[in-house]
């Protein structure tokens, strides 16, 4: 069977293995505060050009959401995303639990236009019954969005002057930032992110990691006593340095960005022949992610050979699915798929 389900299927990147192995019989600090989490925190921040970030670093994405957002809002205030946002479809509630609300704006190919998002945010403050209302008290977006699209810097920059200008915090979940990084066409940096975002994390556990995000306050603006809000949402490993030693390697001579390559390399191997062969793509997705619409028959008969990711149904007899690439799919099987399209 071909794997294209997802992009966390393998382990780690064997270099980010090594480190671990070397390291195994250490004796360590807990909570992360061992040497290596420092460095990891250091060469983070320096990627970002900010050397006075706060770098944490959460056990998994789920946690890192519900722990960023439930300690930067207020109690009588949501979150707002696209409606088809992370936070909104595929963390089974975790920012409900924490008693705040998801404020769900339309997207636009996974994306949430500045121009909506103004748009909510005047007529939020113009209703006269806002005091009864939950208060969007924070964005949140996606960069890769789910839909495996990418904001450009003029559109983020436009997010983040409307955050500004409401005086809430802009929020980006890089799941798969390092594939936004590389991906043909990608106006952003990690520098840019750092100077649009209020925060933000760089994935780990879809980039080459085992497990693991490094969340990054870019202006040293993390909230008080941030690391015990970690440990009291479940999310602060007491061996922290499981975490610290995978971003050190990952953050030196530019580990990140170059296994990264790889799950971009083979999206479009993919995504070549389904143009070639007359497939329909769902959307432009330039990153790891392809979105395909296929008539449930041949869905069904591709299931035999190729395992993917059911997405959503398009209509009564066709469904959108998901060929997901990473840093570890093998060109070969790329072009195995290929063939059998």
């Amino acid at each position: 069977m071909l794997n294209f389900v997802n992009d966390y299927s393998e382990g780690a990147c064997p270099e980010v293995l090594q480190r671990l192995v070397e390291t195994n019989r250490e004796q360590l600090p807990g909570y992360g505060k061992d040497r290596y989490t420092g460095s990891a925190e250091e060469k983070i921040a320096r990627a970002c050009g900010r050397p006075d970030a706060q770098v944490f670093f959460i056990s998994g994405g789920t946690q890192t959401n519900q722990i960023v957002i439930s300690t930067m809002l207020k109690q009588y205030e949501g979150v707002v995303a696209a409606s088809t946002g992370h936070v909104n479809v595929h963390e089974a509630g975790a920012i409900e639990a924490s008693d705040h609300k998801v404020l769900t704006i339309p997207q636009v190919d996974g994306k949430l236009p500045a121009p909506s998002l103004r748009e909510y945010l005047e007529t939020f403050w113009a209703d006269a019954n806002h005091e009864q209302m939950v208060f969007p008290g924070m964005v949140y977006i996606s960069w890769p969005t789910e839909y495996g699209t990418l904001y450009s810097k003029a559109e983020l920059t436009e997010l983040s002057d409307v955050c500004h200008e409401y005086r809430i915090p802009l929020y980006i979940d890089g799941a798969r930032m390092g594939y936004g990084l590389v991906a043909p066409g990608a106006d952003v940096t990690l520098e840019d992110i750092a100077d649009l975002a209020d925060v933000f994390y760089i994935g780990g556990t879809k980039v080459g990691a085992l497990c693991g995000e490094a969340v990054v306050f870019p202006q040293a603006n993390a909230p008080e006593y941030f690391q015990t809000m970690m440990k009291r949402r479940g999310g602060l490993l007491a061996k922290g340095r499981l975490l610290g030693v995978q971003f050190d390697a990952l953050f030196t001579d530019g580990l990140y960005t170059r296994i990264s390559h790889q799950a971009i390399d083979t999206a479009e191997i993919i995504r070549q022949a389904l143009r070639s062969k007359g497939y329909e793509l769902y959307n432009a997705s330039p990153t790891n992610q392809t979105f395909v619409v296929l008539e449930n028959s041949k869905m069904e008969e591709l299931r035999h050979q190729v395992n993917f990711d059911f997405w959503e149904r398009r209509d009564a007899n066709h469904t959108v699915i998901r060929f997901a690439t990473s840093w570890a799919t093998k060109t070969e099987d790329a072009q195995a798929l290929a063939a059998l399209l």
